[in-house]
């Protein structure tokens, strides 16, 4: 009772309706709704500075004009490359305001993905980070991009704070050349100034919005285009699910604005709901932390990696979270050990709620399934949520399976990508309408329904690693590899880790008079590291003198991660 009179929001939950009367206007009219019911009210916190939605849209607006002037218009792709940081926020909904798309990309991709993603989606601007400068203007020529816009993450800073951080991080930031054909983020905004009227472009639920990427059921990288009843319908079926929501909560934005999870549930639910984000523009668990009990976090998501070292951290010892009404994972599998000593570790830090486990895929944004508030189960991801179907096939088939029977994943909803672009195929493939009048995301995913709706991941019958919260789809890998010269074949599997929870180990066989020595190694691993994302390169490579076979002449990648488990198993690893 005590508890309940503390946080009247535990006692009065009410019911998750089943259905929810959406939006149908843009995403950036759901911002300027806020701004006109909560003005004052702040939208986001960026390394101690504040943003009220008021002036967050009077800078979006500027931002949009900026966009027009430098000859953006409707349906023109523009490259967003940056973390979660103001502009990066501005200039998002500025194209969305102007009727355009963002093509959201790691900022950290190398160069061959970047120019692999400014091509599949023709974008024409790209807006990026100082540091980021020279990957951009290495492929410049390769791509149709007409205009780079530079940010820096000093113009963001409060002074007192801009000091500190020219004399640390701002210097390792390798400077850009005077006379380089960029606009520098304060002339590119000042620039909106010659643009007065006609910059807003009127868009619908079902237009364009924003591209992610993912590797579909393949593996291979597609850009997956969303629309904004898309994000709209995100955010509306997450508040609905967490009806202890109220305008003015704080949620800390770790996740990245390139990843549905980042973008969909931790920026957009929340601004287009009136709260208040915390923008962390590089993660560490240290940094997570720290941050959670400085702003009194409401609520806060995140990957099970990133819960598993939180539990390692000293400067959580005494931390308070009383103030978490949330606390949601999702992007990878959440062990049933792991949720146990995060929920032990909440109720010993004085929270009075525990870990709600989610499922989704990019092609729906990201999660359409969660854990109740009310009711858990070992070992679930949960119920859909509102107006969103989950059905268990027959893999591949539209063969719907009884309760209990393990099958392919597929769903459906006001979430479901617009498709794969470029890729009518795989969208055909991936997207199929069913005699109940629904369009199916096929997943490739493996689960199971039990008699009350809960779902149960068993796991992925596409070849895929997750680091971290991240894909990684190892045929990708394995191409870059088996290009270089010195490499006859390639096998990526992913092995355990400690704080990852698994990493990439890639095994190479050789050309033949090629030694296997480290200068080998080191000449094989720096020709990846140009043409792979830092997240997703892998740090250890074997060298085999043959890689195993299946009896169709496959690679028998199985039976490598079978070796690498009895590897461990020996060593006394857990």
């Amino acid at each position: 009772m005590e508890i309940t009179a503390k946080r009247p929001w535990l006692g009065s939950l009410g019911e998750v309706p089943a259905t929810l009367d959406y939006f149908q206007g843009s995403m950036v009219e759901t911002l300027e709704n806020v701004a006109k019911e909560h003005p004052n009210y702040f939208a986001f916190d960026f390394m101690g500075k504040s943003t009220t939605y008021k002036d967050m849209v009077a800078n979006i607006e500027k931002c949009a004009r900026s966009l027009r002037t430098i000859g953006v218009r409707e349906n023109d792709r523009v490259t967003i490359a940056m973390p979660n940081c103001p502009q990066a926020i501005y200039v998002f909904y500025a194209v969305n305001m102007i009727g355009a798309v963002a093509n959201m990309v790691h900022p950290l991709s190398s160069e061959k993905e970047l120019e692999f993603y400014i091509n599949e989606s023709e974008s024409v601007t790209v807006v990026t980070l100082d540091q980021f400068y020279h990957k951009f203007e290495a492929i410049r020529e390769n791509t149709c991009v007409v205009n780079i816009v530079i940010a820096r993450i000093r113009d963001a800073l409060s002074r007192p704070l801009r000091v500190g951080y020219m004399l640390t991080e701002g210097r390792k930031i390798k400077k850009i050349p005077a006379d380089a054909p960029v606009i520098m983020w304060d002339e590119f905004m000042r620039l909106g100034k010659a643009c007065f009227w006609k910059y807003k472009v009127k868009r619908g639920a079902d237009d364009p919005a924003a591209i992610l990427y993912s590797g579909g059921t393949t593996g291979t990288t597609k850009g997956i285009l969303l629309t904004n009843l898309n994000f709209n319908a995100l955010g509306q079926q997450v508040i609905a699910t967490n009806p202890m929501f109220r305008p003015g909560d704080k949620m800390l934005a770790a996740m990245p604005l390139f990843h549905g999870f980042g973008l969909g549930v931790c920026i957009h639910t929340m601004l287009s709901h009136g709260g208040r984000c915390v923008l962390v523009p590089r993660f560490t668990a240290e940094s997570y932390s720290r941050l959670i009990t400085k702003y009194r976090c409401n609520f806060i998501a995140g990957v099970p990696t990133l819960y598993e070292a939180l539990l390692r951290l000293p400067n959580m010892d005494n931390a308070d979270l009383s103030s978490l009404k949330g606390v949601f994972s999702g992007g990878d599998s959440l062990s049933v050990e792991l949720k146990k000593k995060f929920d032990r570790f909440l109720y010993d830090h004085k929270a009075v709620i525990q870990v709600r486990e989610g499922y989704g895929t990019t092609e729906t944004v990201t999660a359409c399934c969660l854990t109740p508030v009310n009711k858990s189960k070992e070992g679930s991801i949960g119920i859909p949520f509102p107006d969103t179907y989950i059905k268990i096939v027959k893999p591949g088939t539209d063969e719907e399976l009884p309760c209990g029977e393990e099958g392919e994943i597929l769903l459906a909803g006001p979430t479901v990508m617009k498709e794969y672009i470029k890729h009518p195929e795989e969208t055909a493939q991936t997207l199929r309408r069913h005699a109940d009048g629904l369009t199916w995301v096929y997943t490739g995913d493996l689960g199971v329904m039990d008699n009350e709706g809960f779902i149960y991941f068993r796991g992925r019958s596409k070849r895929m690693i997750i680091s971290s919260g991240y894909n990684i789809y190892p045929a990708q890998l394995e191409n870059i590899f088996d290009a270089n010269e010195l490499v006859q074949m390639s096998c990526v599997i992913g092995v355990p880790d400690a704080y990852r929870m698994h990493r990439p180990k890639v095994f190479v066989t050789l050309k033949p008079g090629v030694p296997a020595t480290e200068e080998t190694r080191k000449a094989i691993m720096d020709y990846a590291a140009r043409h792979i994302a830092k997240y997703a390169m892998p740090k250890e490579l074997e060298f085999r003198d043959s890689l195993p076979k299946t009896l169709v002449g496959k690679v028998a990648y199985r039976q490598l991660e079978e070796e690498e488990e009895a590897k461990r198993k020996a060593a006394g690893e857990s």
